[in-house]
């Protein structure tokens, strides 16, 4: 497991919540439940935005949760459904940048370098 403070690649990371849920004999949850998931998490996070930048304060009584821990729950719930369905992030991360620089190169505004 590379130090919690080293830079890792995407396979790093799916490696090492592949062995955090190897531990188990629950395994990885059904695709079905692991899209359960994401939408709470999505939601928890939705929360976390609308306590910092919208005009719902927390209530004193409410526990202090972080933007950058909800996106990171975000990210091993989108590991786990990548490893549940044996898909490598980082070949779909690459076919995906590839889908955006060619379908959608002219889309939006480029910002002038000269």
């Amino acid at each position: 497991m590379p130090d919690e403070k080293q830079p890792m690649t995407i396979a790093d990371m799916q490696r090492i919540v592949d062995e955090y849920i190897s531990q188990f004999k629950e395994g990885y949850f059904s695709p079905l439940a692991l899209m359960a998931r994401l939408t709470e998490e999505a939601g928890e996070l939705a929360r976390e935005i609308n306590h910092y930048y919208g005009e719902k304060p927390k209530r004193r009584d409410e526990a202090e949760n972080t933007i950058d821990m909800e996106l990171a729950d975000c990210l091993f719930i989108l590991i786990c459904f990548a490893n549940s369905l044996n898909i490598d992030l980082e070949e779909a991360f690459h076919a995906m940048m590839h889908k955006f620089n060619t379908r959608d190169k002219d889309r939006w505004t480029k910002i002038d370098t000269e």
